[in-house]
């Protein structure tokens, strides 16, 4: 039987087949990428290579990459949809183009060799073509050619079968997505790929990045064109399988059962949304103590899965402390094949559990006779029943100011006959810079990092600052994050105690010393291991061990392992200025700095 170990591992070992370099998934906290929160595909780690910069591992690639995304955090429930997945993905980064990604993709799903799927009964769209970009009778030339008949070839606009950019302007370009029929019976005449009716499955996608489009809004042929692939583990294993949704596979069946042996109340949505949600937040709190239950940013989209999972529980009838119970059967299940979840199985424990009381304090607290909410709804209480609305100011105290989760808000609200004004509590929200609108609005954007010039020498700056952290505090200071954005550079990194005054001029000072020295920053490709007996620093782990790094080595200061990219002399940075040091959890520490 098909399981997703074995499908992640036969896609793999397929691909490796066709010349393709097995690389490991990468943090699901993207490192200097601004327009994310969390890595939402598998492209999100490679984007300095689908800009130019060379790939250690070469121009063909795969992986099963540990995916976030909450965009869809509202259908939670339903048969298919998950904040957290596995996407397996393979690229060409100005090497094979569509003829051959089509032609691999047709292969591994029909091959008996491979998955073996009824080739009848697969369907595919490509882009219709518009006023920016022709119609992509390429791909579907390759389709016929492989026995796709025309009847099964549909068209469609910008909006189903063309790939970003994600801001204004860089690389896009036209998909072709692959179908499978289930054999249901369709929903009506106009039933074809994609109507979302459950007939046809979307089983995958190849991205085929052609033209970048420019600030004027002109889309030009790009030197290297790249495809990005992509296959959600989980729904194709359900379909691989014949279960009707991904909760009756093995990657969720024994969540579900725990939940099920310990609630009250046969809810079955609830039962998912708890299984879904503490997966997920099981696999961000394996990445570490960088990312902790908090009201911005990843921290709060955290919060809000756990949050939402505590609700739930409560109306399955689930008692007391219930995360730890059901967390311990994913660390069961995952444990063996993502070493991070084994490892870090104690902190997230801790972390779930320390939530859980937090909410539970909160609630007892708001909800009682002198209580915030209490007073509250005995306020709203004395208004006719279509003016029993909590306001936007309200609501955004008790959740910003006090730390009461707005879902915790809104369901108390519901079960009173009251209700809250959401949209005055977002602009309430953005107007105090409390929460970006990527994690209120759950939208969270693929797209490409800003590569800049104001950014690559920021992240030049933050292998200074690292180098001078160690050289200053001692070597067991090791970086645990970072966040770089054109105004600023955010760097976490690990030490047991506040930077003093004296020790951060002292860090400033030596970084500013080497940025004024004109220091060349050379980059070169070599395993790991050698990597590393030439001391440079690699604070990264995963499944796989990539066969090439890029280790970047500014001399005599900084040698270290990253996809880049840099400033080519460390005199083009500027002068470096700290702005804030701060601590962001247990043993782990914050700086804010600047470059001018």
């Amino acid at each position: 039987m098909w399981t997703g170990k074995k499908l992640a591992e036969t896609y793999l070992q397929f691909f490796k087949e066709k010349g393709h370099s097995i690389i490991p998934s990468a943090s699901l906290i993207p490192e200097n990428d601004p327009t994310v929160l969390f890595t939402t595909a598998g492209m999100h780690p490679l984007v300095p290579y689908l800009m130019g910069q060379p790939h250690p591992a070469g121009k063909r690639l795969v992986n099963n990459q540990k995916c976030i995304r909450t965009v869809d955090i509202d259908n939670i429930g339903d048969p298919s949809h998950l904040t957290f997945f596995f996407m397996l993905g393979n690229w060409s980064l100005g090497d094979y183009f569509k003829k051959e990604a089509i032609e691999w993709s047709y292969e591994f799903l029909t091959s008996k060799k491979w998955l073996g799927l009824d080739k009848e009964k697969i369907s595919v769209t490509c882009f219709e073509g518009d006023k920016d970009a022709p119609k992509d009778e390429e791909s579907a030339k390759v389709w016929e050619s492989l026995g796709i008949p025309k009847e099964r070839i549909y068209f469609n606009p910008k909006e189903d079968n063309w790939w970003g950019p994600a801001g204004k302007t860089g690389p896009c370009g036209p998909d072709t997505e692959i179908f499978f029929d289930t054999g249901k019976e369709k929903c009506g005449p106009k039933c074809v790929p994609g109507c979302g009716c459950g007939k046809y499955f979307e089983i995958w996608n190849d991205v085929f990045m052609q033209y970048n489009k420019t600030e004027k809004e002109k889309f030009e042929p790009l030197k290297q064109k790249n495809v990005d692939t992509g296959m959600g583990l989980e729904r194709t294993v359900a379909m691989l399988q014949g279960k009707q949704t991904v909760y009756d596979t093995e990657l969720f069946e024994p969540i579900m059962n725990k939940i099920s042996e310990l609630e009250k109340n046969d809810l079955l949505k609830s039962r998912r949304v708890v299984a879904d949600h503490l997966r997920s937040a099981c696999f961000i709190l394996a990445e570490g103590k960088q990312i902790t239950p908090s009201n911005v940013e990843q921290g709060y989209v955290l919060r809000r899965l756990i949050t939402r999972s505590i609700i739930h529980g409560k109306r399955l009838g689930l008692e007391g402390a219930f995360c730890r119970k059901i967390a311990e059967v994913v660390v069961e299940i995952y444990g063996k094949d993502w070493p991070e979840i084994k490892n870090n199985h104690e902190h997230l424990y801790l972390e779930l559990d320390r939530e859980e009381e937090r909410l539970s304090k909160l609630t007892s607290k708001e909800e009682g006779e002198s209580g915030k909410l209490n007073k509250l709804y005995l306020k709203l209480y004395k208004l006719p029943r279509d003016k029993r609305i909590i306001s936007g100011k309200d609501a955004f105290n008790l959740s910003a100011t006090h730390g009461y989760p707005i879902e915790m808000l809104e369901d108390w609200a519901t079960t009173r006959n009251l209700k809250v004004d959401k949209k005055a509590w977002t602009i309430e929200f953005e107007k105090h810079q409390a929460l970006s609108r990527k994690s209120t609005e759950g939208k969270f954007k693929s797209g490409l990092q800003d590569n800049s010039e104001q950014t690559i020498k920021m992240h030049t700056a933050t292998h200074l600052l690292h180098a001078a952290l160690r050289k200053v505090l001692g070597e067991h200071v090791q970086q645990k994050g970072s966040n770089i954005t054109p105004e600023r550079l955010r760097f976490d990194f690990s030490n047991p105690e506040k930077v003093t005054p004296e020790q951060l001029q002292e860090v400033e000072k030596i970084v500013n010393e080497n940025i004024a020295a004109g220091i060349a920053v050379k980059r070169d490709e070599m395993t790991l291991e050698d990597a590393k007996k030439k001391g440079a620093l690699a604070f990264f782990s995963g499944k796989y061990t990539p066969e090439k790094v890029s280790v970047y080595s500014i001399k005599g200061v900084s040698k270290e392992v990253c996809t880049g990219p840099h400033v080519k002399n460390t005199k083009e940075i500027g002068k470096f200025k700290i702005k804030k040091e701060e601590s962001i959890s247990a043993g782990v520490r914050r700086i804010k700095a600047v470059v001018e």
